[in-house]
């Protein structure tokens, strides 16, 4: 009888690592010149994926006591995995794998193993209680490789047989994890070893659902021969076991093996361009355990596990390349007509958006990301252009203080630009602010970029940091004017999508239509229908009507907007007031974006030399202040107006 209604859905045993992605498609691993960083290892992936799945996952584990352990603990934590059993070793470091992708069927692979955290789990790291807490307990093959983690794996597997959780094994089998091949050659996915099929056979009678590839089996088996290695996997375990099989899909043994691998329940699998193999099985596995554990049966199981393997071989990495539950539920119902779902639009935005790791509720920012604006109050007031660097810092100053005096918390955001403001952006940075950081140069009509390639400035930059664009931008523009600035939009969002960075469009109308408010809705609207979907608008002060079109329309064309924050144009606070209670009931609007109606006077002051620093700092809080409490009461002023 197995266990209902626990804390836990899953407790994940395993491999947990940092996986070292070569960016360059097609080199060897000896010509990368770049990484990306992401979440590895089997077990860890599949803690990953089973929580995008909507599973509550643990992961049992160890990494080291530095920056990638740490890295692997936030990226669960993004997810919901539960850390708590994720023990922190001090005596050794995180395990490393560096991999590239060189052709479809060529992956070099190097695990930097040596004696690292996670081959350090011991029984003494969890107790039954917590085992007993999980529906399922999944285990994967290596850990069964050396005496240490062995003991670890048969006490968890105790301890949920005497509870009433299910276990599942993903044989996960790798030669070199197990000292049969040579360090470097992590490539290589089997090796016959009658020892190491006599190790896993001692301990298959303990599990209730057995995955692996046709290969894996072979070695669970001891025959490279797939029937004859599942009849001998089924003398010693009467495990439910699904056996992948690649294009074909897979197939599952409840029972008896037959004399035919077609003979058993086939579930085929979805034909997708394979651009890489490395993670699928681990993607394979989340979905499986989705319908696993829900009590789908075996054939929606496998439905979803086979296209969670489909999505992840057609993309770059592993734990990032892993589906939430609405985007696999979205491909399952039209993956015939989707060969290559990473460049499938649809899909692809979902996956952008359905996989963010913040969300934000109100928010009241302080916009200084002004560049051309305090370079013409620096020449008007005779001030060296080098003293805004420290303006920039000033103002952070006085938002911090607002900030704490406010109690802002999460509400905390700013708008600072890198020109003038990089060392405000570096220290923000990993604060839990909202940060926006401007692209465009400043004024420019036709839309231009202040530091030319796109995608080069964004490899930069760090992921948190939104990026903000503004355009002087009307829909009944000249045709050559308006197109120039679409494929400009169209070539950010692009970038913007490739390099994981949210967007914010800020629109703004050129100053003889600025009190034409449709415009908007038709700039919009426009964007939406060229598939430009910024993950947040900036919007000028509009009217009560205007607003509930624009949310009309942002609900019917990406509802997983974040929503749209305020813009001042430099109003003066009544002017503010009156706008904020004009978008007191549209909860799509998050906030503001506010600056020189802010810091304008004080920072010309202060340029000009009037005032000193402290009064700087003092005189933006209080006006940030002011601000914060009229956004705040936009409701009750909408009820006096």
């Amino acid at each position: 009888m197995f266990a209902k209604d626990n804390k836990l859905d899953l407790i994940c045993l395993g491999r947990v690592a940092v996986d070292f992605y070569g960016q360059q498609i097609g080199a060897r691993l000896e010509d990368m010149g770049s990484f990306n960083k992401y979440l590895g290892g089997s077990s860890g992936n599949v803690a990953f994926g089973a929580a995008r799945m909507g599973l509550k996952s643990s992961m049992l584990a160890r990494v080291g006591d530095e920056h990638m352990g740490r890295f692997l603990r936030e990226e669960l934590q993004r997810v919901g995995v539960d850390t708590s059993h994720m023990i922190t070793d001090p005596e050794r470091l995180t395990a490393l794998v560096v991999l590239g992708i060189k052709d479809q069927d060529t992956f070099p692979l190097i695990f930097y193993r040596d004696n690292c955290a996670d081959m350090a789990l011991q029984s003494d790291d969890f107790t039954e209680e917590y085992i007993a807490s999980a529906r399922c307990l999944a285990i994967t093959g290596t850990h069964l490789s050396h005496p240490n983690t062995r003991q670890a794996v048969c006490t968890a597997l105790e301890y949920a047989r005497r509870n009433g959780v299910r276990t599942a094994l993903d044989i996960d089998y790798r030669p070199v994890l197990w000292g049969l091949t040579s360090l470097g050659d992590g490539e290589t996915r089997y090796i016959g070893s009658d020892t190491v099929t006599s190790e896993l056979q001692e301990v298959l009678g303990q599990f209730d659902l057995i995955v692996g590839t046709e290969e894996e089996f072979h070695i669970a088996g001891g025959s490279t021969d797939t029937l004859t290695a599942l009849k001998n996997v089924r003398k010693v375990s009467d495990a439910t076991l699904v056996c992948k099989r690649g294009a074909l899909g897979c197939s599952v043994f409840e029972d008896a093996i037959p004399d035919d691998l077609d003979d058993g329940s086939t579930i085929t699998g979805v034909r997708v361009e394979v651009l890489n193999v490395l993670g699928a099985g681990d993607a394979f596995m989340s979905g499986l355990l989705r319908g696993y554990l829900n009590d789908e049966g075996w054939e929606q199981a496998c439905r979803y596990a086979n296209a969670c393997g489909a999505l992840v071989v057609s993309r770059h990495g592993c734990s990032p390349a892993m589906p939430s539950r609405e985007e696999l539920d979205d491909y399952l119902s039209r993956a015939e007509s989707v060969p290559r779902p990473d460049l499938d639009a649809r899909l692809n935005h979902l996956h952008r958006v359905t996989t963010r790791d913040r969300s934000w509720g109100e928010l009241c920012i302080l916009a200084f990301d002004h560049r051309k604006q305090l370079l013409e109050m620096a020449q008007q007031t005779g001030a060296d252009e080098k003293r805004l660097h420290t303006l920039k810092q000033l103002i952070l100053r006085g938002a911090q203080q607002a900030a704490e005096q406010m109690q802002l918390g999460k509400s905390s955001g700013i708008l600072c630009d890198g020109t003038l403001g990089q060392e405000v952006l570096n220290e923000v940075t990993g604060q839990g602010w909202w940060i926006g950081r401007p692209v465009e140069l400043p004024g420019s009509r036709p839309l231009e970029f202040e530091h030319g390639s796109i995608g080069s400035e964004l490899n930069r930059w760090p992921l948190e940091q939104i990026v903000k664009c503004l355009v002087f931008y009307d829909p009944s523009d000249d045709g050559e004017l308006r197109l120039s600035q679409e494929r400009k939009l169209a070539e950010l969002y692009q970038a913007c999508c490739a390099s994981g960075h949210e967007l914010l469009l800020e629109i703004i109308l050129p100053a003889d239509k600025q009190s034409d408010e449709q415009l908007y809705y038709r700039a919009m609207q426009r964007f939406y229908n060229l598939e430009i979907k910024p993950d947040w608008w900036k919007l000028p002060l509009l009217s009560a009507a205007r607003w509930q079109e624009i949310s009309a329309l942002v609900t019917e064309r990406d509802p997983h907007c974040h929503g749209v924050v305020l813009l001042g144009l430099d109003a003066p606070l009544d002017k503010l007031q009156q706008g904020f209670a004009q978008a007191a009931d549209q909860p799509l609007i998050k906030g503001f974006a506010v600056g020189r109606s802010i810091f304008g006077k004080p920072s010309y002051a202060w340029l000009s030399g009037d005032i000193d620093d402290d009064t700087l700092i003092t005189q933006v809080r209080d006006n940030y202040i002011q601000l914060i409490k009229l956004w705040r009461d936009r409701a009750t002023l909408a009820k006096e107006s």
